[in-house]
This record gives structure tokens, C-alpha cells and sequence, in this order.
């Protein structure tokens, strides 16, 4: 039986490189042509005159159905890549943790059980790491080499319960580097914020304010620099999670100074928010607490500057939802209040209208911040991440003139608030293509429930190519 073909035609295609008036022919999954007034009959013909065509976006940190502090994340993995198909995220790459006494391999099952057979769009996954011994140590080569996972996530902050020492870290950072794997952070520092937190406690305070309080710039600065010369003392490479802040930021300049190059993710929230919400009457600034929290304006200054100098490279969410009722177990201790917030669904077309339209980046720096380098930091490039002849025919038809306002009634996230309730968003998803099928069209759903399938990952700088089964135990081929 013949495969199934779609023509998307009059569009301008963009990617992290390219800007050019193009027809789009895919055949299955795979892009098979591309080019001006292709002569080609299709089953299915899209005209996309007017609209940008944008590589699927890839959300490289979510934790969909995460257990944290009591609960968990309010989105499943159906749900939550559902609303980020709506929103042009196609992949995510979601943590699988670790649970402390027990294995590695037990996670990855886990998040399996969980994803499989459930996602809507694609999936991977990072590995939390939260007890490194000799044990899980033997573990590393079989997941990075047959279960294709090449990234591992280390906590320095949730003492007790996540977070791993230095000892810990290096001998990860040596393990993982003998299989091509990286090792990723979560940097900030653990016995700071605990102090803080048992002094404010003590002190009586209990609103949701007292959570950015007792986690402070320097928490975050002084963990980043001491995760980069970690990785730097073996040179090994690594890659920072959610850098909120100019101090941080700076802790990465310095070692550019010294030829290292440092792989590092912010978050859309932390371009577009401040730490004013946390002043919001009653309970209200519950719904922005999470970790790192909210910086200052001049941190948000920071960060934009750091994108257009090179020194971020992904703009991810931390999407992990909590409803209200959920985050309330915090009502009277600010430290029991879930951390989390949502945000897969927003942060394309956030960033489109707070980056592109305002003129803070060009379009192939949008495209390069949402999905091309983290496909290539993380082992799915040139699967996933652009448009291009065998690629993955992962594509958002999204129209730069559309206006459109956020708000929880419209979203299709699985939670009671949207962060950014009632912003005015220049540029709108108006199609989503997930592997040559059409699975959002004016925010319908066209695929639903298990049509998203596990992306097995290659090494750490090192292409993928070729067809990787839904479900693949064996290794991801690569060159």
C-alpha cells in the first residue's frame, strides 16, 4: 500500500540557517522534497500562503506526571503533549527520576509505563540521577547504548531527596563521558536554601513570597560555577537547566574566557516574568512558585543579552502544572507549596511575539532557541529540529499576523491557571504536522492518544539518523 502524501504549499520555510519561499512535500513520516511550485500529486494539499513554516518545536524539560512534594504534576503525558501540539511543541524530553535506593533502568521503566502508548506527540527522555554508586554506575552504558539515553540530570538543591554531592557528580560526569553521555544540573545550592528556609520558618513567615526569598541570585550563581569547573576538571561536556539570572549568566561568560563551552537552557517564564508576581495579595503569587523562582527585570535584560551573544541556547518551560488545590497543601508554609507552573502549551508563540515581533531576535534565532539546537545538543538532530530533505516531516504552519489572548478558558492544559492570563500574543499555530500527519488544524486535534512514539536518542554531538521504532530498546543509529 502506497504511503500517504501532503503538500504544504506557498509557505515561507525557516529554519535555524534558511529563509525562503518554498512547497514542502512529504510522503509517510519523511519530508521528500522541497522547493518552489513543485509538480507533485499529493493525497492532501495544504495552502500556506501568508504563514511561516517553522520546524516542530521540541521542549527539551517538561516532567509530565511527576510525584513531587506529596503530588503529582497535574498533566499526564497524554494531556500534556497534547496541549503542546497546539501550541507547535511536537517532542518533549521529559525526566525519568530516579527514585533514591532503587535503579536507573527502574525509572526509565517507569516513564515508559507512564508515556507508552499514552503521548500524543513524541517523546524522550533524560535520566534524574539521585543516587550515583557502584551499582547504578554499571547501569550507564546499556542505557546510553540500547535504551538511547544520553543525558543525565543531577539535582544540587532538595537535600534528602533528590540531591546528589560533588563526589557524586564527577564520578557521573566520568562515566557517562566514556559513552558519550552529558550530564546536565539543576544548580543551586541545597544548604543555602535549606538555612534560609529553617530561619524564615522560624521566623513565622509562611506566604508564598518567602519561597523566591530563600532562593536566592547568589544560590543559583554559586552552583553554576562549581557545576562548570566540575565539568571543566574532566573536561567533560555539560549542559545548565533553567539559568534564570545575570549572575549565573556572568559564571558562564568566565569560562567562555577559558575556551569551555557550556550548554545552557532558560526558560520562557524567566524571559518574560519578575518577581513582583510573588507580591500579588493572598495566596495569588503561589501560581508563579517554583525552582529557581522569578529573578528581577535586570536578570530578564540579562538573559535576552545572553541570547543574542551565543551564551543560551534553548528556551525550554519546566512545564510541571499543579492545580491550585494542589499547590493550597502550602497555604500556611510557603515551603510545602508544589513548585511548578505550566507553560508547553505558551511558549512558541510566546516567544514569536516577545522576541520576533518586538524585534529582540530574528526568525532564525527563534527557530534555533525552540527546537534546531536543542535536536542537536541532545542527540535527535537532523531527525527532529528542522526541515530538511529526510527529516522528520514535524512542521507548525504558524501565522505571524494573527492576534490572540491567552487565558486558562482557551488553553488546553490540564490545569486551573494560565501564567500569563490575558496577554495580547502577536502570531498564532494555525496547523501542526507531526510526522506527515496533520494532528492540529484551528486548534482541533486531528491524532489523539498513543500516536506519539519514543524517540531513542544518539550520543552526546553525534547526529542521529535512520527510523527509530516507537518503543526501541535497541541502540539509536548514528554516524
Amino acid at each position: 500500500m502506497a504511503e500517504r502524501s501532503l503538500l504544504i504549499k506557498n509557505g515561507t520555510v525557516v529554519t535555524a540557517t534558511d529563509h525562503y519561499e518554498a512547497d514542502v512535500y512529504i510522503v509517510g513520516e519523511t519530508v521528500q522534497a522541497i522547493g518552489r511550485n513543485l509538480n507533485v500529486n499529493a493525497d492532501e494539499v495544504i495552502d500556506a500562503a501568508g504563514a511561516y513554516l517553522f520546524p516542530g518545536g521540541i521542549d527539551a524539560h517538561t516532567h509530565m506526571e511527576l510525584p513531587f512534594m506529596g503530588t503529582f504534576a497535574s498533566d499526564t503525558f497524554e494531556t500534556g503533549t497534547l496541549a503542546g501540539l497546539h501550541g507547535g511543541t511536537t517532542t518533549i524530553v521529559d525526566f525519568a527520576i530516579q527514585t533514591q535506593g532503587s535503579t536507573l533502568n527502574a525509572a526509565l521503566d517507569d516513564w515508559h509505563r507512564k508515556a507508552d502508548g499514552h503521548a500524543v506527540g513524541d517523546y524522550a527522555f533524560h535520566l534524574g540521577v539521585t543516587d550515583f554508586n557502584p551499582e547504578t554506575r554499571k547501569e550507564i552504558k546499556d542505557i546510553i547504548e540500547k535504551r538511547g539515553v544520553s543525558s543525565f540530570k543531577t539535582f544540587m538543591a532538595y537535600k534528602g531527596a533528590l540531591m546528589v554531592d560533588d563526589r557524586q557528580m564527577l564520578g557521573l560526569m566520568e562515566e557517562t563521558g566514556r559513552y558519550g553521555g552529558m550530564v546536565t544540573a539543576h544548580c543551586e545550592n541545597g544548604d543555602l536554601i535549606d538555612e534560609l528556609v529553617s530561619q524564615h520558618r522560624a521566623a513565622g513567615h509562611t506566604e508564598p513570597k518567602y519561597h523566591a526569598i530563600c532562593h536566592p541570585e547568589i544560590a543559583e550563581t554559586e552552583a553554576t560555577g562549581r557545576f562548570i569547573d566540575l565539568a571543566w576538571q574532566g573536561n567533560h561536556p555539560c549542559y545548565v537547566v533553567h539559568l534564570t539570572c545575570e549572575g549565573a549568566l556572568n559564571r558562564v561568560r568566565e569560562a567562555a574566557k577559558r575556551n569551555q563551552h557550556v550548554n545552557v537552557e532558560t526558560c520562557i517564564q524567566y524571559l518574560l516574568l519578575d518577581d513582583s508576581l510573588y507580591e500579588k495579595p493572598g495566596f495569588e503569587g503561589a501560581k508563579w512558585v517554583f525552582s529557581p523562582p522569578l529573578r528581577k527585570p535586570k536578570d530578564q535584560a540579562a538573559l535576552w543579552s545572553g541570547i543574542t551573544q551565543g551564551l543560551i541556547h534553548h528556551v525550554a518551560t519546566d512545564h510541571c502544572p499543579f492545580c491550585m488545590d494542589q499547590k493550597r497543601m502550602g497555604q500556611h508554609d510557603f515551603a510545602k507549596i508544589p513548585n511548578g507552573a505550566p507553560g508547553i502549551e505558551n511558549r512558541v508563540e510566546l516567544l514569536y511575539s516577545e522576541g520576533v515581533a518586538k524585534g529582540r531576535i530574528s526568525l532564525n534565532t527563534f527557530v534555533d532557541l525552540i527546537a534546531t539546537r536543542a535536536a542537536k545538543i541532545f542527540g535527535m538532530f537532523p531527525k527532529k529540529g528542522t526541515i530538511a530533505v529526510g527529516s522528520d516531516a514535524d512542521i507548525v504552519i504558524f501565522d505571524p499576523q494573527a492576534q490572540h489572548a491567552l487565558s486558562v478558558g482557551t488553553q488546553h492544559m490540564k490545569v486551573d491557571y494560565n501564567a500569563y492570563e490575558g496577554w495580547q500574543l502577536q502570531g498564532k499555530v494555525r496547523t501542526v504536522v507531526l510526522r506527515g500527519t496533520v494532528a492540529i488544524d484551528n486548534d482541533l486535534a486531528k491524532i489523539g492518544k498513543g500516536f506519539g512514539q519514543y524517540l531513542a536518542r544518539a550520543p552526546y554531538n553525534r547526529p542521529l539518523i535512520g527510523e527509530i521504532a516507537k518503543g526501541a530498546k535497541q541502540p539509536p543509529v548514528y554516524q
